[in-house]
């Protein structure tokens, strides 16, 4: 008896030690293949430090949710989860179904219409479930609120030119960085600094509009006149967008000792300007800015020339011919505007939507000893080049494209360059120059990004209606681009390596069921997950009935 009583208190004793000991020592194991409920370190920091609650409404669940979205909004709610771990009391979240809650149509419309004002779009589905066909309108996103801000997310987020089993794989992949990459726009304190240079580009401001928004949200602007700054101390990353003039040396100087100094860089530069020549083409010409000795030098050569992609390509109305006195406007492919839809391995492209690209040239990776360098944009495979200088025919365009003649291969047209630059004023800065007290020949580790078109990071202007359109948004197809998404992932890794952009190295695998083999064998299976069952049932019970006989008898 005494020892049976000794047992038990050892059990109790052990049981409580436990729990005070799981209480001290948080521990969390995650034995799935692909640590699919690790949080990142950054993400983890980010919300350990939160100062206020943050409040996030899910609009992405629901009974009309297909069942491929449910797999998502079970992903967003298992983040949320692990986000109340490390964030505790100051994570809270709410799942709304509008349409369940909202009866009346009217006032169901205006609240749709109030959540697509804060940048979540609705999606019409199209499914089939259990042999019947069904449509449903679905609200991919989230609400988060801080204090008195909030911001619209997105969940339904990737490339969509693959299948919708692979977006939403990508979905799943990127809830953790489009969650947290919020949340942490919402709660910075500090802003880093980015300077723009305003006396190299014509560009005018109204094309400009969309990226100067939206970058300051994240980040403090200063526009930069070279020629009477000291230096670029005291900024954080430089800009340099869609030049048109020569950047002489002392400016260069300039950006190349911010560089040297740590200073991170984005560069999209246009290698050959484009004119109108006449009815019959455009001309299209070397255009040199003085800065290609300085990339050259850094690892990257900007070629004079002009890609043509047979696969995948923008369309532009054309004139196709006249009947009589009208002209008969049609949508031909451009094969001078490629859309990017092939990707480096980077979080800054992973998972991302096509890029759209206007009159892009060739770039290649050049000796740079300690610079690791990592192609982000590349061309279909079925490309040809045109060097400049050249007529670009119009003719070309509505004439059927033997993808067989186009064999340049992919080509890339932007480049991460990151490790310890060396000057390339190293040797020219002599003893009793001014400059020599403070010249660094080796530079410190830093990152840049080039990229050969410098139309990427533009929005274009609709006459039509006389306003500035979002950027990537190309007005004849109706698509969003992901320009946006390429410039604010590379200016975030650029900034912030080590934050929440790491968060988009996630990888979910895809492991669909055979939904044909289901529908031929679903019959068979329901029988086998309803008979096997009772029949163990049956013997159990008949094995234990035997044996019980046995053993009293």
């Amino acid at each position: 008896m005494k020892n049976k009583i000794l047992q038990i208190v050892l059990v109790i004793a052990g049981i409580v030690g436990l729990n005070l000991l799981t209480n001290r020592f948080f521990f969390r194991l995650d034995l799935t293949q692909e640590k699919r409920y690790t949080i990142s370190d950054a993400t983890q920091n980010l919300l350990k430090n939160l100062e206020d609650e943050v409040f996030v409404k899910v609009y992405l669940t629901g009974k009309s949710l297909p069942a491929d979205f449910r797999r998502l909004e079970t992903s967003v709610r298992e983040t949320l989860d692990e986000f109340k771990i490390y964030g505790g009391k100051n994570i809270k979240y709410v799942f709304v179904d509008i349409n369940a809650e909202i009866k009346d149509e009217k006032k169901r419309n205006q609240k749709f219409i109030e959540i697509v004002e804060k940048g979540i779009l609705p999606a019409d589905i199209n499914f089939k479930e259990e042999g019947k066909s069904s449509r449903s309108r679905i609200l991919p996103g989230a609400v988060i609120t801080y204090q008195d801000r909030e911001l619209g997310v997105l969940l339904l987020k990737g490339n969509k030119m693959s299948s919708m089993q692979e977006v939403l794989n990508q979905s799943n992949e990127n809830v953790e960085y489009q969650l947290a990459s919020a949340i942490k726009q919402l709660t910075i304190q500090e802003k880093k600094k980015i300077g723009f240079f305003v006396e190299y580009s014509r560009l005018p401001y109204v094309n400009q509009i969309d990226l100067i928004t939206t970058l300051k949200k994240n980040y403090d602007l200063y526009p930069v006149d070279l020629k009477k700054s000291d230096s670029l101390s005291g900024l954080d990353a430089i800009f340099v967008m869609k030049p048109d003039q020569n950047f002489d040396d002392s400016d260069k100087y300039k950006i190349d000792q911010f560089i040297m100094n740590g200073g991170k860089a984005l560069f999209f530069i246009d290698a050959v300007k484009v004119d109108s020549a006449a009815r019959e083409g455009s001309l299209c010409q070397p255009m040199s800015i003085n800065l290609e000795d300085l990339l050259f030098k850094y690892g990257v050569r900007l070629n004079f020339n002009l890609i043509k992609d047979a696969q995948m390509c923008a369309a532009i109305p054309m004139n196709v011919g006249d009947f009589g006195n009208q002209s008969n406007i049609k949508m031909i492919p451009w094969q001078y505007f490629p859309l990017i839809n092939n990707y480096g391995n980077s979080p800054i492209v992973r998972n991302l939507d096509a890029v759209y690209t206007k009159y892009v040239g060739t770039l290649d990776t050049v000796r740079a000893d300690g610079i690791k360098k990592t192609p982000l944009l590349m061309t279909s495979k079925y490309t040809q080049l045109l060097k400049a200088p050249a007529v670009m025919s119009y003719n070309f365009a509505s004439k059927n494209q033997n993808v067989n003649q186009y064999k340049a291969g992919v080509q890339t047209i932007s480049v991460l360059l990151e490790g310890k630059f060396e000057s390339l004023f190293n040797n020219r800065i002599l003893p009793n120059d001014p400059r020599a007290a403070t010249f660094k020949g080796k530079g410190q580790e830093t990152k840049i990004v080039v990229c050969s078109d410098g139309d990427i990071p533009t929005n274009t202007f609709s006459k039509k209606y006389n306003q500035p359109l979002p950027l990537g948004f190309d007005e004849y197809s109706g698509n969003t681009f992901a320009n946006k998404d390429f410039v604010m992932n590379a200016m975030d890794y650029l900034l912030d390596e080590n934050g929440v952009i790491s968060a988009r190295n996630k990888v979910v695998k895809l492991r669909p069921l055979d939904k044909s083999a289901l529908e031929q064998e679903q019959g068979y299976w329901q029988g086998v997950n309803l008979v096997i069952p009772l029949i163990l049932l049956i013997i159990g019970g008949l094995l234990q009935q035997f044996f019980r006989k046995k053993r009293y008898a």
